[in-house]
């Protein structure tokens, strides 16, 4: 396939939303000629909005969608009132592609049954893809589509990282771990450049929140595992548990594992312990006295600090610290949590920084540099696109 310089839609679904950008080649950079994002897919209110490449916004709209289906047809009608050129490619993301599946790749029908047999990796994401593909295929008939996935980034993880202590025909299956945020990952070390340090932690903490160890700017290990649910306690996930209460949960209330999954995925994390599943929330509710708020803050900052003193174990040592996604780019009060279990270590946090949310937020006098990093996924996913095409 030919290179190209024509503009390239990436799709970007989550639990609620879709975000999207187009992008055109310039100066070797992805630049954003429109981004944006529908919100409150499948709720009874929803909104849209898209932004020009300067950020201004362009469009507002108050709109119900019905699903994932519904908002990207939404999106792509309104893109052209804007005077927005067709896309020559569409690159979406994927959680999961299992175990054959590991690499980013032109969508052929091939690509696609492999995606259709690997949904019991990921039956929470994968169908919703599979239908966002199909519908951007009628949309642009015209242009390629290609599938960038979350686990490709961890591709370079060393057996003693993704191997489970479980019998070898399992992991034959393809039980073992992936790892997650992916995109993010990728794109915070393009961002980074040459100022990416050789021994890193990055923590993208969101309504789903990972930690990846990086040495030279390559996943070694990460906290997510075989799906999105493993690791650290997240919005509404449990992250790792003992698969004692699994069985638990089998024998003395006889779930099955439809209502597990319901339970680990969308009842449980912050939203179990504190009452939400929003930082924000429970940040204001914990300032005002609220003991359960605190507790979920407290439950969810301290497993990251483990995790981080964990792989700096691992990589054998630490250079540089970054926090990524919502909470990790927005949340003062729980970065300063964090840096404060680890202070023992030598990383210290220039408070001022750290509240005005500037690039770097270490004090001068920190054995670790600590950064803020947004994640730019549509952009990853762009890039991505393009070095295919």
């Amino acid at each position: 396939m030919s290179g190209s310089s024509g503009a390239i839609l990436a799709v970007n679904s989550g639990s609620s939303t879709l975000k999207f950008g187009l992008f055109q080649l310039e100066e070797g950079e992805e630049k954003p000629l429109f981004e944006g994002s529908a919100e409150g897919i499948g709720k009874d209110a929803g909104r849209l909005e898209i932004k020009d490449g300067s950020g201004k916004t362009v469009h507002h709209e108050e709109q119900k969608y019905t699903s994932q289906d519904d908002a990207l047809q939404h999106v792509c009608s309104t893109l052209p009132s804007l005077q927005s050129p067709e896309p020559a490619a569409v690159g979406h993301r994927l959680v999961h592609g299992g175990p054959r599946l590991r690499e980013h790749a032109l969508l052929t029908p091939q690509v696609f049954r492999a995606l259709q047999e690997a949904v019991h990796f990921a039956p929470l994401h994968i169908p919703t893809s599979l239908e966002l593909i199909r519908s951007a295929e009628k949309l642009y008939p015209k242009a390629p589509q290609f599938a960038c996935f979350d686990t490709t980034f961890h591709t370079t993880l060393p057996e003693i990282a993704w191997h489970y202590p479980l019998p070898e025909k399992l992991v034959a299956e393809g039980v073992r771990r992936y790892g997650f945020h992916g995109l993010s990952y990728a794109s915070i070390v393009h961002q980074l450049g040459s100022q990416m340090k050789p021994l890193a932690v990055v923590a993208h903490l969101g309504n789903g929140s990972s930690l990846c160890a990086m040495r030279d700017g390559k996943s070694i290990d990460t906290s997510m595992g075989m799906t999105p649910t493993g690791g650290i306690p997240m919005g509404t996930r449990t992250g790792d548990l003992d698969p004692g209460v699994l069985l638990y949960l089998m024998r003395v209330h006889n779930l099955d594992a439809d209502q597990l999954e319901a339970m680990l995925n969308h009842e449980s994390g912050l939203l179990a312990l504190g009452g939400s599943a929003d930082m924000r929330d429970l940040e204001q509710r914990s300032a005002a006295g609220d003991t359960q708020a605190a507790l979920a803050i407290e439950i969810f900052t301290l497993s990251i600090a483990k995790t981080i003193v964990a792989y700096a174990v691992e990589l054998g040592g630490l250079d540089q610290l970054i926090f990524a996604g919502g909470i990790g780019e927005h949340s003062a009060r729980a970065r300063s949590a964090i840096l404060k279990k680890l202070s023992h270590f030598g990383l210290v946090l220039a408070p001022g920084k750290n509240d005005s949310a500037s690039d770097v937020i270490s004090s001068s006098n920190s054995r670790v540099e600590v950064r803020i990093v947004p994640s730019k996924e549509e952009s990853q996913i762009a890039r991505e696109v393009r070095s295919l095409l």
